[in-house]
């Protein structure tokens, strides 16, 4: 059964950062792709970046680029979001997502950004 479990989210002021972490179960890590979406109140689902797990490459979306940065360790089949320079529009439910879907299978981790 694939199970996600994530971490890392917290409260911090604007300009702060967090790093997420997210441990997967019941995948085959090395294949496929995995990614980080969130969900804010009021707002619609929203895909923040995504992993290749064969050759690394990544995506982001263009509110995020050049704050965020996606990562894994393959072998400990951990996914990771370094948030920097975060802003409060940054807040909301983050969770991963197999094959950047955007479904959601873990309970997701809440960041909170103040102003």
């Amino acid at each position: 059964e694939m199970q996600f479990v994530e971490s890392g989210g917290g409260l911090v002021q604007a300009g702060g950062s967090l790093r997420l972490s997210c441990a997967a179960s019941g995948v085959t890590f090395d294949d496929y792709a995995i990614g980080w979406f969130r969900r804010a109140p009021g707002k619609e689902r929203e895909g923040v970046a995504c992993l290749s797990l064969v050759d690394g490459s990544t995506t982001y979306v263009d509110s995020v680029k050049g704050r965020f940065t996606i990562s894994s360790d393959n072998v400990k089949k951990m996914v990771f979001l370094q948030m920097n320079s975060l802003k409060p529009e940054d807040t909301a439910l983050y969770y991963c997502s197999w094959i950047c879907s955007g479904s959601q299978s873990g309970p997701g981790t809440q960041v909170t950004v103040s102003s």
